[in-house]
């Protein structure tokens, strides 16, 4: 457990954690991360890094070890609405905006999270696997100078800190023991999330399957597997008569595309439920502590943005967390973790609005086929979001009215005009899908 000399406590040792202990821990800072876990360990997510996050993976000097690991290379995304029309947009795209790379990754929880924590260890970060966080500690002044800690033994120990980072997750213990967790109304939504082999038509890019309620992803992961993640209503899975498992593969079978597609293929994982989603802290921080990750907020996995912003999140916090290090008191302090809230508004505003937006445009049928057929006759306006979801396109590109103008028109415009105005056709999905 922590010594009396260690600086900075991180509850969580997933991408955010290990972002974060990594940076501190290679500016000298003697940090420790706890985790509940033993690692390898798997968590339902959909295995998703976009072009920008190989930025931050290259930083960590992890990303070749990542890629030597297997990971998949994705081209862009296909949406396929609840009318059976099919968009496609690339991150290899002709607009003026350049990504980092040409290409998102998908690689397996059990690998990415290994790899990302054995570089916080050799920042010189120490981690301690199969440590549970149970409770914050307090000062006489109400900050936090630690947490309570309960090993797999059962013993249970008050583990100090100057400062804790909360990257513990969408059900931060953190949070909820400050007082930090509001939760939205809309949408409330459950993953389930497993991994098949041998299902037909993959390609490189990955795919979201749209239905009246609710969807479906998949993205190749590497080792010829296919994260395949259903995401419904919490009202859909609590009216469900059977286990998760079973949902899952009602929802593959009831659509005949999907059907022909998963013939013969082979589930490979148990099937594991998270949510439910649309969670945000009131704050990201409070006296003592800051929260990173999904910790701070979660909106909807549909855009799959979570784990670029648990790394970019990490690369906010570092200089406010550095410089509430070096303050000299802890109003002082506070005010430098006050600028890392306001560093993540300006960071993330946009892309929240984006993720609402593509939220409400799910959860109504209407809408989202009219989306979608914008898209598929502008590929250009595919190419924009993609590049949104992509983390390289400034969320400005497609919060304009512009792009809303050029959505509207090709969504109402007969075919034979919108045809002719459209800049490429979208090859249809592997299998019809």
């Amino acid at each position: 457990m922590m010594q009396p000399g260690d600086d900075v406590l991180v509850v969580g040792g997933g991408p955010a954690g290990a972002y974060t202990a990594w940076a501190l821990a290679s500016a000298g800072v003697r940090v420790r991360v706890l985790d509940r876990a033993h690692f390898p360990r798997d968590k339902p997510c959909s295995e998703y890094l976009s072009p920008e996050a190989s930025r931050l993976l290259e930083a960590m000097g992890a990303l070749h070890t990542i890629e030597d690991a297997g990971a998949a290379q994705l081209a862009g995304m296909r949406v396929r609405s609840p009318s059976g029309e099919v968009m496609q947009g690339d991150f290899a795209a002709g607009h003026r905006y350049p990504a980092y790379r040409d290409r998102g990754l998908a690689i397996r929880r059990t690998v990415l999270d290994a790899i990302l924590l054995d570089r916080a260890r050799a920042a010189g970060a120490l981690v301690d696997e199969g440590v549970r966080v149970v409770d914050v500690r307090r000062d006489g002044r109400g900050a936090v100078c630690g947490v309570v800690a309960r090993s797999d033994s059962g013993t249970q120990t008050e583990v100090p800190a100057r400062l804790v980072i909360g990257a513990d997750g969408l059900r931060s213990v953190i949070a909820a023991r400050l007082g930090l967790v509001r939760r939205s109304r809309l949408p409330r939504r459950i993953a389930l999330v497993t991994h098949f082999s041998g299902v037909r038509g993959m390609s490189s890019y990955g795919e979201m399957h749209v239905s009246a309620d609710g969807y479906l992803g998949l993205a190749p992961v590497g080792g010829e597997l296919t994260n395949v993640a259903v995401v419904v209503p919490v009202s859909v899975m609590r009216a469900w008569p059977g286990n998760p498992a079973s949902l899952l593969e009602h929802r593959i079978a009831r659509d005949p595309t999907l059907r022909a597609r998963f013939s013969g293929a082979r589930r490979e994982t148990p099937v594991r439920a998270t949510g439910p989603f649309a969670s945000r802290a009131r704050r990201s921080w409070a006296p003592g502590v800051a929260l990173v990750g999904d910790a701070a907020d979660f909106f909807d996995p549909f855009t799959g943005e979570g784990i670029f912003a648990a790394l970019r999140g990490g690369e906010l916090l570092t200089p406010f967390a550095l410089a509430a290090l070096d303050a000299p008191g802890e109003k002082t302090a506070s005010a430098s973790l006050r600028r890392y809230q306001q560093a993540r508004h300006l960071a993330f505003a946009g892309k929240w609005r984006v993720e609402r937006l593509v939220g409400l445009a799910v959860g109504s049928p209407t809408i989202l086929n009219g989306a979608v057929r914008a898209l598929r006759r502008r590929k250009s306006l595919a190419d924009l979001l993609v590049g949104v979801a992509g983390d390289f396109v400034p969320p400005s590109a497609v919060l304009s009215v512009p792009f809303a103008l050029a959505m509207l028109a090709f969504a109402l415009a007969p075919h034979h005009l919108s045809k002719a105005g459209a800049q490429a056709d979208v090859p249809a999905s592997p299998s019809g899908a």
